[in-house]
């Protein structure tokens, strides 16, 4: 199936109309694994045509290959916003030639490895709430330095 580059998705649903079935499956699998681990401060919103997960700041964002733009022919992209500053310490990300987001593209639901994905998605909430805390007004981190005493 393909897109009109011009065409403006404001839900998922919209989204699923879009996409080939293949990733379609791909998407919503990993939404669902998203959306189950993510914590509640954590939303989701359509950005770019494409899924994007947020909490303080970008956490992830799903790319099918079949909306423009993404970069990629083939699969569904799974891409983590700060995945540089990721440990990542099973090397399930790949590191291309953006600096930033490290990704894995999925051809088949079968590729899709949860347990890889939750552990990622942990680490990348915690650096999200360690960027948040880091970004508190001068004010407020002097009370918070003294009402820890």
């Amino acid at each position: 199936m393909t897109t009109n580059s011009n065409i403006k998705i404001r839900s998922v649903l919209q989204l699923y109309e879009v996409l080939p079935n293949n990733e379609r499956i791909i998407v919503d699998v990993l939404r669902q694994i998203i959306t189950e681990h993510l914590p509640v401060n954590c939303k989701e919103k359509i950005s770019y045509n494409v899924p994007f997960f947020y909490g303080h700041k970008g956490i992830c964002i799903i790319w099918p290959a079949a909306i423009p733009r993404g970069g990629i022919k083939k699969g569904v992209l799974l891409g983590f916003w700060y995945g540089n500053k990721l440990a990542d310490t099973d090397n399930y990300l790949t590191h291309g030639s953006n600096k930033q987001i490290f990704y894995k593209i999925f051809n088949s639901v079968d590729e899709i490895n949860e347990r890889a994905i939750v552990k990622l998605l942990k680490e990348a909430v915690k650096l999200d709430d360690r960027s948040a805390k880091n970004k508190l007004p001068m004010k407020r981190k002097l009370q918070t330095r003294h009402s820890k005493k």
